[in-house]
């Protein structure tokens, strides 16, 4: 869609997102229904290696102290202790000859890549605003972020959209979030590459403009395009809105992702108050096969946190 005709068919779906509030917003007959498949970007890999059920990821450098500094190295002792998955927020960042040979090891271990962080700046009201300067830059974003795909396979792209704007009613926010998207899509959609919104809490981070999963629903329905979903942070979560299962549940058709991490303290699974052997049993059996990112510390540092790490994610698994 071009960016004049986006102007009278967009604005329209941005209004209505607006009027109806962040929660309002009913359900797109277009959208999957949750008793059916999950989303696209989960039925995009084949099931984990025996070690595990799901495809948790470790994130480059958790492991360092058994694999060393070598990214592939990591690769390689994660894919050895029955890992699935790798993640890496940072991946636009390395030379693009580091991202083919990560990717490279990957593929050759049987695991895939987690989402890359594209657009992530907490400082700055980027998507609630109408300004047309900051919105070519983040169709620059989209079209660097398709550029990374197109170099290491992942599809799946994270986004956070920036603080909210104290000035300015909630309601247009939200419709400038979702007009904002739309041109995104204009980039994505065509490319392939899926936009993964995440929540934030506003315990940790103040002041951000999404914070809970309804509202992500809310606006990914509104948005209404197979290239903007949902990642579901469930430490976040847990913090912002708890209830992690009906959640997932009620929002399962625009999930894409999940992020992992126990709280308080966003150390791994069992060091804190939530049931993750639960909730992973519960998702498995929902059929997820996407990528579950291991976005947390250790409780003890060294190897021996390592160990502990990976033994959690066992006892958790072993359902």
């Amino acid at each position: 869609m071009k960016r004049r005709e986006f102007v009278s068919k967009g604005l329209g779906a941005a209004t209505a997102a607006a009027a109806l509030g962040v929660g309002g917003l009913a359900a797109s007959g277009r959208a999957q229904e949750a008793s059916n498949a999950p989303a696209p970007a989960q039925t995009a890999t084949s099931a984990t290696k025996s070690g595990f059920k799901l495809r948790y990821a470790p994130p480059f450098g958790m492991f360092k102290g058994h694999a060393g500094d070598d990214p592939i190295a990591q690769i390689r002792f994660a894919a050895d202790e029955g890992f699935g998955a790798m993640f890496d927020n940072g991946l636009m960042g390395r030379p693009p000859a580091q991202q083919e040979a990560i990717v490279k090891e990957i593929e050759r271990r049987g695991m895939v890549l987690g989402p890359f962080v594209l657009y992530a700046d907490f400082g700055v009201k980027s998507f609630v605003t109408r300004d047309w300067d900051i919105r070519d830059m983040l169709l620059a974003k989209m079209r660097q972020g398709v550029e990374t795909m197109k170099r290491t396979g992942c599809k799946l792209a994270l986004v956070v959209p920036g603080r909210f704007d104290e000035s300015l009613a909630w309601e247009y926010q939200t419709a400038n979030v979702v007009d904002n998207l739309h041109f995104c899509m204009e980039v994505c959609e065509p490319a392939g590459l899926i936009l993964v919104l995440e929540p934030l809490n506003p315990k940790d981070h103040p002041g951000l403009f999404l914070t809970k999963i309804p509202q992500a629903y809310a606006i990914t329905k509104a948005v209404a395009s197979p290239s903007c979903k949902i990642l579901n942070d469930m430490y976040h979560q847990q913090i912002t809105e708890g209830n992690l299962i009906p959640n997932i549940d009620a929002a399962w058709d625009e999930i894409a992702s999940f992020h992992v991490g126990d709280t308080p303290g966003r150390k791994e699974p069992g060091t804190g108050e939530i049931n993750y052997r639960n909730v992973f049993k519960h998702i498995h059996g929902k059929g997820y096969q996407g990528v579950l990112c291991m976005e947390h510390g250790m409780s003890m540092k060294g190897k021996e946190g390592e160990r502990a790490v990976i033994d959690a994610y066992r006892a958790c698994d072993a359902f």
